[in-house]
């Protein structure tokens, strides 16, 4: 998601920007995925939480990427 600003595009999202995806791909993944969030590091995204699968690690990851074009810096999410 870009957000223009009056120095024109910003690719950062605010945080509740990022609270509500995090939300959105909690949805999608039906319960699949514990404490997910997402964090802005300078130069992109990094996703945390926590899920039983890789497979479901992955679902996340592609969730994130299709519903932004921000750069996914880090996939911190962990499996157990």
């Amino acid at each position: 998601m870009r957000r223009e600003t009056e120095d024109g595009p910003n690719d950062m999202m605010t945080q509740e920007q990022l609270d509500r995806l995090g939300e959105r791909v909690q949805r999608q993944l039906s319960g699949r995925l514990r404490d997910f969030r997402l964090k802005w590091r300078g130069d992109g995204l990094v996703l945390r939480g926590r899920t039983q699968t890789y497979h479901a690690k992955q679902l996340a990851q592609h969730a994130v990427m299709s519903a932004t074009d921000l750069p996914i810096v880090r996939n911190e999410i962990e499996v157990s």
